[in-house]
């Protein structure tokens, strides 16, 4: 997630939005379609997940799958590096220690995207 323009950050944030289809479309039809399956597959498409798994985004299959408590995927972003995602799936449960993680590295555009996928699971 990191090698992502804040710009491009802030497109897949808006994708939770009540209004977000269009954010969706514009990741989809402007080279980010791992982006526009990530949203998709948040808000519980099993065909969006497929998609990312066949296309090799499985650090990206593994946070869906955090999002839903797996600790199978939790073990496998930490074995593969992917300390980030974890920070991000716990700043989604409000945690305090990844929030201030995001917050001290002026990660800003983390705790949007966290908030944003917050409001849209509750």
């Amino acid at each position: 997630m990191l090698d992502y323009d804040v710009k491009i950050l802030t497109a897949f944030a808006m994708t939770f939005d009540a209004n977000g289809e269009p954010f969706n479309q514009w990741l989809l039809n402007n080279g980010y379609p791992e982006l526009a399956a990530l949203s998709d597959a948040i808000k519980g498409s099993k065909l969006a997940f497929q998609w990312l798994v066949k296309n090799k985004y499985y650090h990206f299959a593994a946070f869906d799958s955090i999002l839903d408590d797996s600790k199978d995927a939790r073990f496998w972003l930490k074995k593969y590096n992917y300390q980030i995602l974890i920070y991000l799936a716990d700043a989604v449960r409000q945690d305090i220690n990844a929030i201030n993680y995001f917050k001290k590295n002026n990660l800003d555009i983390y705790i949007f995207i966290a908030k944003k996928i917050e409001i849209y699971l509750d």
